[in-house]
């Protein structure tokens, strides 16, 4: 079957594509005669000095093209779909898979439910291993795709079972045992589900865990993100803040065993658990270089070091603008980082002289009030609980709220939509702590700008 994923969207300029005349359109049938699989299939197939490529035009004309290059250099071709293949959908029924709570009516992507070894690789995804055939370990060794992620949950075989609601889950386990072989290198996460997975078996995962370090060189454990669309769905509670700290002293127990027997803290509480606990967040040096940030394990603690950072750079080099007589600026963000951003609002206006920051949570009523982070908040959610209040000569908001690369929120409310709404300029804030501070300061000599005007 043609595999549309071959066709070529975009031609480098300057290119040996371009100089062999290929276009937008064609489709790359095989390399030196063998079948092209994949964008891994693809990068190392053209390494060689020499390579044949086959072609086929849109008018089903068939070109052999004779390539001789340097090593490594590429053809300058751009695929329909990066990935060159179709992604692999998942085939597990996770009792706490967060798409089978998703409301209906959103656009289709959102309902993909991916579990592709090879997006772990590109992208970071987190895989199952349950959808990995020998031919795909074959090939992660072959290729050293490196490193892998790796959704564990359990690995008492029979709960990972139960749990992912697949009969070969327990079985999958062993393949980590074959990427251990190849010294191939990992990252895992524990998704936590109360009376499941935690207790007695999470010490048990954390232990088995424990046997493939190195190679595996970080576990996350992350409390399992409920909303309020479960009707049908297995019984799932939240944890409370007792619960969330008996948590976090046996993952730190574990930190301390691990950082004296093999120099890493290896299994880490997601920003979550501190925040439901009341504790305060580890230090930089426990997070082992922040292996884990795409799961919220260190976010915070990071943003806030950079800020200070910041800060006390600012403090000693540039100094601090004078907003007086008075500017004001407002931030909305997800109720889990609002302490910690409304504690840096307020170092800034301590900072800034007649600078005001108004910094308010948005609760999710949309997914529901046990999502608090803002990477899911909605249009509509900002819209409702942000008119009428004092919003200033700007609104900030974390460029998660968006999707990547876009201004389109989770609802598809379009930010232009949001600020005419509200009636008033909205400015995208970059995660870290120094894009922080520059944002603010940024907004604020803008304000002034636009009343001498």
């Amino acid at each position: 079957m043609e595999n549309k994923a071959h066709i070529v969207k975009r031609v480098m300029p300057g290119s040996i594509g371009e100089e062999l005349e290929i276009a937008a359109g064609d489709r790359l049938v095989a390399i030196d005669g063998m079948e092209v699989e994949d964008v891994f299939d693809y990068q190392f197939m053209i390494q060689d000095t020499y390579i044949e490529l086959l072609l086929e035009k849109p008018d089903g004309e068939q070109w052999l093209l004779e390539v001789d290059k340097d090593c490594d250099e590429d053809l300058g071709l751009e695929f329909e779909s990066g990935l060159m293949d179709e992604y692999r959908h998942c085939h597990n029924k996770c009792v706490f898979c967060f798409i089978d709570q998703m409301p209906p009516g959103m656009r289709d992507t959102l309902y993909f439910k991916d579990d592709d070894s090879r997006l772990s690789f590109l992208q970071g995804n987190y895989v199952t291993l349950t959808n990995m055939s020998d031919h795909d370990i074959d090939r992660i060794c072959r290729y050293r795709l490196s490193p892998i992620n790796i959704s564990f949950h359990a690995m008492n075989p029979e709960l990972r079972c139960r749990m992912l609601n697949n009969r070969f889950a327990g079985e999958a386990l062993k393949k980590v045992d074959r990427l251990m072989e190849a010294d191939i290198h990992m990252n895992g996460q524990i998704v936590l589900c109360k009376g499941l997975n935690d207790g007695k078996e999470l010490e048990y995962s954390i232990r088995e865990l424990m046997k493939y370090i190195p190679n595996l060189e970080s576990v996350s454990v992350v409390p399992v993100g409920l909303t309020k669309y479960r009707e049908g769905l297995y019984p799932l509670e939240p944890f409370d803040g007792e619960e969330a700290a008996a948590v976090i002293d046996m993952i730190e127990g574990f930190q301390r065993e691990c950082f004296a027997e093999f120099g890493i803290h290896f299994v880490h509480a997601s920003d979550e658990w501190y925040i439901l606990a009341g504790r305060e967040l580890p230090e930089a040096e426990r997070y082992d270089g922040y292996l884990q940030l795409e799961n919220g394990v260190g976010m915070l603690r990071l943003m806030m070091d950079e800020f200070e950072e910041e800060m006390a750079r600012r403090k000693k080099k540039d100094g601090f603008p004078d907003f007086r007589p008075r500017r004001e600026l407002s931030i909305a963000t997800g109720k889990l980082a609002f302490p910690y951003i409304r504690r840096m609002a307020r170092r800034l206006e301590e900072s800034c002289p007649g600078l005001r920051i108004l910094v308010y949570p948005i609760t999710n009523f949309f997914f529901g009030e046990l999502i608090t982070v803002s990477g899911l908040l909605t249009g509509q959610d900002l819209l409702a609980q942000l008119r009428g209040k004092a919003l200033g000569q700007c609104l900030l908001l974390p460029e998660n709220v968006l999707r990547s690369g876009e201004d389109v929120f989770l609802d598809d409310c379009r930010l232009p939509e949001l600020e005419s709404a509200l009636q008033v300029p909205i400015n995208i804030v970059k995660s870290s702590g120094k894009d922080f501070v520059e944002s603010i300061l940024a907004a604020g000599m803008q304000a002034c700008a636009e009343s001498e005007a």
